[in-house]
């Protein structure tokens, strides 16, 4: 009895060793799962810069009110003229139009590279224009 069991092997030796790594199957899942959730988050990062470009319209029109106030304080009248206003500085992209401005009031438009929205913004007795039909609240369509 002591000849057979000094001729069995251990049975760590008999394990059969698997070579580490992955399966051709296994990294295919993980190229599928990566695929779906880049399809899932490009249409959300598209809309977010769509917002930003709009946010920044809006925040450059209610610049261009307070610029409008400051000027109208100096001299009395709005002007049509961005130039006549230092202190106004459009966003990268953003491209502000006064459309009208007399001593009763002004109207300005605001576009942006990127998207076919539109801002717009009156105030006083100026024409309404675009989407704004409350005096002074910027609306983009």
């Amino acid at each position: 009895m002591l000849l057979v069991v000094s001729l069995l092997r251990p049975r760590s030796s008999l394990a059969v060793v698997r070579a580490r790594g992955f399966t051709l199957i296994e990294l295919m899942m993980v190229v599928v799962i990566i695929g779906i959730l880049v399809t899932v988050m490009i249409p959300r990062y598209a809309s977010t810069k769509e917002k930003a470009r709009v946010t920044a319209m809006k925040s450059d029109l209610r610049n261009l009110a307070s610029a409008e106030e400051s000027y109208y304080y100096d001299y009395a009248s709005y002007t049509t003229s961005l130039a006549g206003m230092p202190s106004l500085q459009a966003s990268p992209g953003v491209t502000i139009t006064v459309n009208e401005a007399s001593a009763g009031g002004w109207s300005a438009t605001s576009a942006s590279t990127g998207t076919t929205q539109q801002c717009y913004l009156f105030v006083g007795n100026a024409a309404h224009v675009g989407a704004a039909t409350q005096e002074g609240q910027v609306a983009c369509d």
